[in-house]
């Protein structure tokens, strides 16, 4: 469908597991290059929103490694919303309480497979020196201090999936980031490639694997998840309508003087 045929959407929402569950008759179909990708259009208290459920499409879910990344934030662009925030699952390393937020600051890459560029034809360096937005950051934190939720900051680590990391990992991991997620990356890369704005609020679900005590299960993550879904979902709507509507950040240049 064409972009100018597509509701309007203030901020694009790529959720994790469990975050969002629209109406299935608010779901448009977006083509990229990269394939078709499921959008739902919904306005939830005034705010317009355009969501990407990451990992269910036409009813299946899709494991983290197998998730077409790149389709999903060219959606985005194809649509015209510059602006996106990602709700992820995480593991602490660092003794976070489950239920509680995490706003990552920076990231560590351990994919090993995914594909991580629009720019295979072209040499196009991309800086990282600030991964994640700081105007959607920083209403995202506001948003959390408001409602007295409580939250803590750091290093996001990402790992390829779908295996549960191992102690050993995990030991190496702590030494260097503060959670562990498999859906983090290549999405925050590829949207500072095509200039959008991105950050991320991830919700501790569990200790990571081989800190708690006993086997780690889907079962006990989707459950926390649950328990968290209306709270993540109001703290977004409101961390929207404290944006400035203009973007300042230097999201909208990343590719100024980045190619060879």
């Amino acid at each position: 469908m064409n972009s100018d045929e597509l509701p309007e959407a203030e901020c694009a929402i790529i959720g994790g597991v469990g975050t969002f569950q629209p109406e299935e008759d608010a779901m448009q179909m977006v083509s990229t290059p990269f394939g078709e990708v499921e959008v739902f259009f919904v306005e939830e208290k005034g705010v317009k929103l355009a969501i990407i459920p990451r990992h269910v499409a036409s009813g299946k879910h899709t494991p983290p490694h197998m998730i077409n990344y790149r389709a999903n934030i060219k959606a985005v662009e194809e649509i015209g919303v510059k602006r996106i925030i990602a709700t992820n699952s995480v593991g602490s390393m660092q003794n976070q309480m489950p239920g509680t937020f995490f706003i990552p600051d920076d990231f560590i890459d351990f994919t090993k497979m995914r594909p991580s560029t629009f720019f295979d034809d072209k040499t196009i360096h991309i800086d990282m020196g600030e991964p994640y937005c700081p105007q959607i950051r920083e209403a995202l934190i506001r948003s959390l201090s408001d409602s007295e939720v409580t939250y803590s900051e750091g290093t996001y680590i990402c790992t390829e999936g779908p295996r549960f990391e191992t102690k050993a990992e995990i030991r190496m991991l702590s030494q260097f980031g503060d959670v562990v997620g498999m859906t983090g990356l290549p999405e925050v890369v590829l949207a500072k490639e095509l200039q959008l704005c991105y950050a991320s609020i991830c919700t501790i679900a569990n200790p990571a694997c081989g800190l708690n005590h006993g086997k780690l299960t889907t079962e006990e993550v989707l459950e926390v998840l649950d328990s968290t879904r209306e709270r993540l979902l109001r703290i977004i709507l409101n961390s929207i309508k404290m944006m400035d509507e203009k973007r300042t950040c230097s999201c909208r240049k990343a590719r100024e003087n980045a190619g060879l």
